[in-house]
Order: C-alpha cells, then structure tokens, then sequence
C-alpha cells in the first residue's frame, strides 16, 4: 500500500491522519507525525511510514494497539488571562504558564494567538488546530479590542493619525483605532483596537508617542467579548454561537469526520484505548 512504503496517500477524501489524530484529544499534529515515524501507528491493520495519508471514518486507526476515538466536535472557550503567565507549551525560563493554571477537564487546547506576559484579558482557547490557525489569519478581519492604562498623556490629533498606520522602527502597523477615556492623574486610559496583532504592537505604538503602558487588557477578539469573565474563568461558547459566528468556517472543519460514513466509528470508540487521552499542552 503506498502508506507503507513511504509513499503519500491525498488522493481520497478526508482528512490528514496527523489532524485526525490531534481531534481526538490524543496529541499535536507534530506529536502525531513523531508517533507516525517511531512505528507506533497503524492503518486499517498495516503499519503507517508517512503522515501523508488522507483517513475519513471508515478508516481504522490504532495507535500503540489502541483505537483512536472519536474525533470530538470543534470546541472553543473564553479565558480571562492574568498578568505573569506566558502564552507558550512549555517556557525555557520556568515561568508559570497558562497550561499549568487551566482545568484539567478542557483537555488538550490550543490558544488562539498570545498575550504576552504582562498582558491580561481575553484569550480564545480551542480544541482544533485549524481553527486556532484561522482565527489569527489578519485577513478574518477580526477587530481585537483593548483597555490601555499608560503613564503620560497624549493629544487626540496624535491618535487620529494612527488609523492610516504607522511605521516604527522599519516595522509596518496597519490602520489602528484609538482613542482617550480619560485622564487619570499622570496616567492616561485609552481604548485600541486593531487588526494585524503584531508583536508587542500596541506597546511599541504607545512608547513612539511618549506613554509607557502599564495596563494592558484585551476586552474582545472578534465577536467574543472578556465581559464580566473573572481573571483565571474560562467560559465555553456556546455551539449557537460558534454557529452564529464561524458559520460556514466550522461547517468545513467538521466536514471531513463525517465524509466516507460511519460504517467502522464504532471499531475507532471500542476497546481500552476509547477513553480520553486529551490533555493539556505542557
């Protein structure tokens, strides 16, 4: 078969056995790709060589003996983030990660985009890849949101200019909306709001007009706002609103478990390994 000796298998429908595999709550797609090479996986009864192979729901995928599960339904969450952890797997520093802090029962989840370390408010987490990866793509035209509280003051003209860009630096930013709340003794709060997201975009811009930030809080991604979330509460979207919102996006990420029917799903639920093996990203 041309999953064994190497060879690629994308002439079927379906979807590529590595996103399958991250689905289930078992690993990553690079995880999936390793147990691929280390011999661990099986295809409708053969070894699998390359991650290359197209599987839909009549496949039968074992993975150290055991049956994959079921791929679970695309899920995406709220989490208001707190100022001192990082938005990373693991942290060559030994810093406290958001991964360490969220509840075991999620399972594994992906976030969408980062907030840097000192930065807090709403982050989107997820259960899929691909939709963590579509999501941050700047031309979904999502508008992110954020609270700023920065020592300094600056005049409106200077915020008005910020929506045809700025360069800093020999850095890009596109378009940006901001304006003045209020002034509060030597601080000023300002709202932001952007599409790109660069990195460390909004402090960047805030110190070439002479504020230094030190509040940073996002208060809506899009369409999903931080609201009255308290800091470290995660909150489930509801699917009508995952629906209402990703429309056909979440219609074409679930498309693929179901093309090639359900003839065999039973085989992938069965047996010792049907459990959940979702964990989080350490």
């Amino acid at each position: 078969m041309a999953y064994l000796s190497g060879m690629t298998d994308t002439t079927k429908k379906g979807e590529r056995i590595a996103r399958r595999m991250a689905r289930a709550g078992l690993c990553s797609r690079r995880e999936a790709e390793r147990m691929i090479a280390e011999g661990r996986v099986t295809l409708n009864g053969e070894p699998l060589s390359s991650p290359a192979v197209n599987v839909t729901a009549d496949d039968i995928i074992l993975v150290d003996g055991q049956p994959l599960p079921a791929p679970a339904p695309v899920r995406l969450w709220r989490y208001h983030k707190p100022r001192g952890l990082v938005v990373t797997e693991r942290d060559e520093k030994g810093r406290p990660t958001i991964f360490d802090r969220l509840p075991g029962e999620l399972g594994r989840v992906i976030s969408v985009g980062r907030l840097d370390i000192n930065s807090e408010g709403l982050l989107l987490l997820t259960n899929d890849g691909a939709l963590a990866r579509a999501l941050e793509l700047p031309e979904k035209g999502w508008t992110r949101r954020y609270r700023v509280r920065a020592f300094g003051h600056v005049k409106p003209q200077a915020l008005e200019a910020l929506k045809d860009g700025v360069t800093i630096d020999g850095v890009r930013y596109g378009g940006v909306q901001a304006r003045i709340d209020r002034e509060q003794g030597d601080n000023t709060w300002l709202t932001f709001a952007i599409r790109e997201g660069k990195n460390r975009e909004i402090r960047r811009i805030c110190e070439h007009l002479g504020l230094k930030v030190n509040r940073l809080m996002r208060i809506a991604h899009g369409p999903f706002q931080l609201g009255d979330l308290p800091r470290g509460g995660v909150e489930e979207v509801p699917r009508k609103q995952m629906r209402e919102q990703l429309g056909k996006l979440l219609e074409r990420l679930e498309e693929p478990a179901r093309e090639g029917g359900a003839s065999r799903r039973g085989a992938n639920r069965g047996g010792k390994g049907g459990g959940s093996h979702a964990r989080h990203r350490r």
